[in-house]
């Protein structure tokens, strides 16, 4: 896990505030979630019940890692998670792989 990697999901854990370089975590009190953004694009929100992903239109690697980290830290790591086959992106939840969806919510 990338340092910065480390960091977000540090601020997420502690209901932070945090920006650093092209990613940044903001911390709602009134929906008591977690919005993390790249180069400003929103690409995951995270409460108490769940994750919810979107590329913001943009496959890249840093995008997926990113949404693999929270993944990995909020929800089962070794049955969730993103990937890429053949340029085209996937979601695993509990082992079912499905064609990559913005707004995938895992519960």
């Amino acid at each position: 896990m990338r340092k910065i990697e480390t960091q977000m999901i540090a601020a997420i854990n502690n209901n932070q505030n945090w920006q650093n370089a092209n990613t940044s975590v903001h911390y709602n009190e009134e929906s008591d979630c977690s919005i993390v953004r790249l180069h400003g694009h929103k690409i995951a929100v995270i409460d108490d019940n769940s994750v919810t992903i979107s590329n913001a239109g943009y496959e890249t690697n840093v995008t997926k890692s990113r949404l693999n980290v929270i993944i990995n830290e909020f929800c089962d790591g070794k049955t969730d998670g993103v990937f890429q086959k053949d340029f085209q992106w996937y979601i695993k939840d509990n082992n079912n792989i499905i064609p990559f969806v913005s707004g995938y919510v895992f519960n």
